[in-house]
């Protein structure tokens, strides 16, 4: 039996495809789901450790401990050489990427009832944009943290790359194909010709016609809406009584899933304290009251997962009605906050971000040597790739191709399985 997989581990999902030896199949990670999202926390008042879904789900009931979410942003960053406290020890960045992806391979085995010692891993076409030694620098991290965490041997393919091999499997003629792939951290854009004759070769780089990308991804997404629509409930833009804005530093690693850690420290807490008590504005004051009480109450991450619900939803209906019931002041409890959002907020609060992904997906088109009007198909994939803003300009900018949905968390994994075949075994 193979003992080869192909692993995506991504910046909100992971997932482990694998040939059973008649078909590639994502295999069952958490509670017979085939994804687990990339979280562990650290529970303090059971004194243990949890991972995806049972995570989230700790956390958000209450428990005290740390939760870490968004890992794989750390990745050619300088904060990855360096250290978080966890329940009182010093924890480095590289041990706790590596505890999480010993449990994914550990899952993984325990699903497909036999070891995995080969892997061909998922990389974004980028990990830092425009800085080529500090990408080469996060791939050989990786590297070295898939061998900590017990593999062999590993390789990488390009995370869009993944997902054509996994489309062209159920093709039936030859396309050019424009893969779209917008996860959690990143944003890919690839076109590669993809045929039935093809997809047993195991070299195809003279089938790829570009390759490019550019770090915008899901949690920005998130991260726009959120600094646009739920920051300003907890007084970022109000002005003080000299007249200066609330300072936003805070706000923005409120907003922002790998920093939201930092808003907790005693230092934030005393300042926003002393903020408070210097504000006349009797909604001000309110507004930075419910933004203590967050930060003292650690519901940040409550928070972000309300903006990352948002947008989910956004994604098929014209209106949301967001329910905010932390939201509140220590002293007035009575306030209800619920906001309602629709598209157009949305589209609003993330067309800055819009205007990269186009541009770069021109270049991708542009770098390929081939007319737009050439291109058959888009193909989406990743948890981010359901924007429906990004598909309207899509759609205007390729008007003959047709817009095809891949798995949306899957196509990744199984395209990485079929290369892991191929390379491996």
């Amino acid at each position: 039996m193979n003992n080869v997989c192909g692993l995506d581990f991504g910046t909100s999902n992971s997932t482990v495809g694998f040939h059973d030896g008649n078909q590639v199949r994502l295999l069952n990670l958490e509670e017979q789901k085939p994804t687990l999202p990339s979280v562990i926390f650290f529970n303090a008042d059971l004194d243990e450790v949890a991972y995806g879904r049972a995570a989230l789900t700790a956390y958000l009931d209450g428990y005290e401990g740390r939760l870490m979410r968004s890992m794989k942003s750390l990745l050619g960053t300088s904060l990855i050489d360096g250290y978080t406290e966890v329940q009182g020890r010093q924890l480095s960045y590289k041990q706790l990427l590596t505890q999480y992806i010993t449990e994914l391979k550990r899952r993984a085995e325990n699903s497909a009832q036999q070891k995995i010692e080969q892997a061909v891993f998922g990389r974004p076409v980028f990990f830092i944009d425009d800085n080529p030694s500090a990408d080469k620098k996060a791939e050989n991290t990786l590297s070295e943290i898939a061998i900590a965490a017990g593999f062999k041997e590993v390789a990488f393919q390009y995370e869009p790359i993944a997902a054509a091999l996994d489309y062209e499997s159920r093709i039936e003629q030859e396309e050019l194909v424009l893969v779209v792939d917008i996860g959690g951290g990143t944003a890919d854009f690839s076109v590669i010709r993809l045929s039935p004759e093809r997809r047993q070769q195991i070299d195809r780089q003279a089938d790829i016609l570009s390759n490019t990308g550019v770090h915008i991804g899901g949690t920005d997404f998130d991260k726009y809406l959120s600094l646009q629509q739920l920051m300003p409930l907890l007084g970022m833009g109000g002005r003080l009584n000299n007249g200066i804005e609330m300072p936003s530093a805070n706000y923005f690693n409120l907003a922002t899933w790998h920093t939201i850690n930092l808003v907790y420290s005693q230092k934030v807490v005393r300042e926003t304290q002393d903020i408070c008590r210097d504000i006349s504005d009797p909604e001000l004051r309110y507004r930075c009251a419910c933004f203590l009480q967050l930060i003292e109450q650690r519901d940040g991450h409550w928070l972000a997962l309300k903006a990352e619900e948002a947008k989910i939803r956004l994604s098929d209906a014209e209106m949301v009605q967001l329910e905010l019931e932390r939201l509140h002041s220590r002293e007035d409890r009575s306030r209800q906050h619920s906001l309602s959002l629709d598209r157009t907020q949305l589209d609003a609060a993330i067309a800055p971000l819009f205007s990269q992904l186009n541009q770069t997906i021109a270049n991708a088109i542009q770098n390929a040597g081939v007319a737009a009007s050439r291109i058959d198909t888009v193909f989406f994939t990743g948890g981010a790739s359901g924007v429906r803003g990004l598909r309207r300009d899509l759609q205007q900018l390729l008007p003959n191709a047709k817009l095809v949905q891949g798995d949306v968390f899957g196509s990744i994994g199984a395209g990485l399985a079929w290369d892991a075949t191929r390379r491996f075994a």
